[in-house]
């Protein structure tokens, strides 16, 4: 199996290279995954020629039917949903067709399966068993009921109880071995859980970029540097008031727990304060229409810092890969990212480093890379957290002196 990782920056033509690879190698066979169904309509669009097919929800459902395809030696373009439940036939057809994955966007390979204390320790007593390596198997053949998910998962081997209280789930890397090649589209691939899941089955990548000539893009053996990442420290603009940034001086401040304190602090004065620096940013200081606002908090506070003329532009902070929203130039950026602290100390005791800031950045670029910057427009930007805020303005004064990667 070769690794490839396109990392570079959004707009560099990654998507674009890959319908030309895909359009010009016809002798590979490909499945293209992305997070978005509007993009594997793209894809179909753009490779008319090699004939993808995106699996139906039909028989028995869409892994039966990618199964189907893959059979038919079909090219494939398919969302991460579906990638998730692949399995061992999948893999055995994988390798009998001889395809190659372009991975459109990284992969959540490892993720927290949300279950609580009281319900983990009932399946402890009755349901599964957990081995030397802390592999849990499910020991009960003939359950019926709400953890039907989880036990198919178990079955296939890859949930681990770690910590005595949190099951993790991890992708068999055996679904990406099974590929001739893997093609990873991204941007800040070294912060990413991918890659800290690759490094702990040492698999080695091979780092490309990408070039337009005679404006047709295509990967290349080194990193290019579009023309228009030079413009963006002049055109975006980061809101600097004191009064509106003072809520986040503090490194926690705006962060998951810090909201939870908040919401059950009586009176939530902080909340309500913020809710007032948001009405006051759109409303007087940028003056702004409600088609051209876009805000975000962690989506279990959306419903506290909502206000009239911004409540509509709300885009969940960990969104990817979504053209929606590419004419709002006004936009409120009131998180403040930590990586999951239960997946960074597994990372940290598999000896992974986890690169904290580094994450958080590149999760609030992806998110303001849905706003109108993306066409190369002009925006404004509250930041009211001061990490967030010094992480944003080092970055743009990286790109400033070429540097689109730290």
């Amino acid at each position: 199996m070769i690794v490839k990782v396109c990392d570079t920056i959004m707009g560099a033509g990654k998507t674009e290279s890959a319908i030309t690879l895909m359009n010009q190698d016809k002798e590979s066979r490909y499945v293209f995954i992305t997070p978005y169904l509007d993009e594997v309509e793209r894809i179909k669009r753009s490779c008319s020629g090699r004939k993808f097919k995106d699996p139906q929800s039909k028989g028995k459902g869409k892994l039966e039917n990618l199964h189907y395809l893959l059979s038919m030696r079909d090219n494939i373009a398919s969302t991460h949903a579906l990638f998730e439940s692949y399995n061992d036939e999948t893999i055995s057809l994988i390798q009998d067709g001889g395809y190659k994955l372009i991975l459109d966007e990284v992969f959540q390979a490892v993720q927290t399966i949300p279950i609580s204390p009281k319900d983990l320790q009932m399946l402890k007593r009755e349901m599964i068993e957990v081995d030397s390596e802390y592999r849990v198997r499910w020991v009960n053949d003939d359950y019926e009921g709400r953890f039907e998910d989880l036990r198919d998962m178990c079955m296939t081997g890859n949930v681990i109880l770690y910590n005595d209280c949190l099951l993790l789930w991890k992708f068999p890397i055996e679904v990406f071995q099974s590929f001739d090649e893997v093609i990873i589209l991204t941007y800040m691939f070294d912060a990413q859980v991918q890659k800290y899941y690759f490094d702990i089955h040492n698999i080695e990548v091979q780092r490309i970029g990408t070039v337009c000539e005679n404006g047709v893009y295509h990967f290349s053996d080194t990193p290019h540097i579009p023309d228009y990442v030079a413009e963006l420290p002049k055109k975006i603009h980061i809101i600097e008031d004191e009064k509106l940034n003072k809520i986040g001086e503090m490194r926690s401040s705006l962060s998951v727990s810090w909201y939870k304190k908040a919401r059950d602090t009586k009176g939530q004065p902080l909340i309500k304060q913020l809710r007032n620096n948001l009405t006051n940013l759109f409303k007087n200081m940028l003056n702004s229409s409600s088609d051209r606002n876009l805000w975000t908090v962690f989506k279990d506070y959306q419903a506290l810092l909502k206000g009239k003329g911004y409540t509509k532009g709300f885009l969940s902070c960990n969104v990817r890969a979504t053209n929606a929203y590419r004419n709002r130039d006004c936009l409120a950026y009131c998180v403040n990212v930590y990586y999951n602290p239960l997946l960074k100390n597994y990372f940290q005791e598999q000896g992974v480093e986890v690169r904290e800031d580094d994450y958080a950045l590149s999760e609030m670029i992806q998110w303001v890379w849905r706003s109108a910057i993306r066409d190369g427009k002009e925006i404004w930007i509250y930041i009211p957290s001061r990490r967030m805020r010094e992480l944003f303005r080092n970055w743009l004064n990286g790109i400033s002196h070429g540097n689109t990667t730290d």
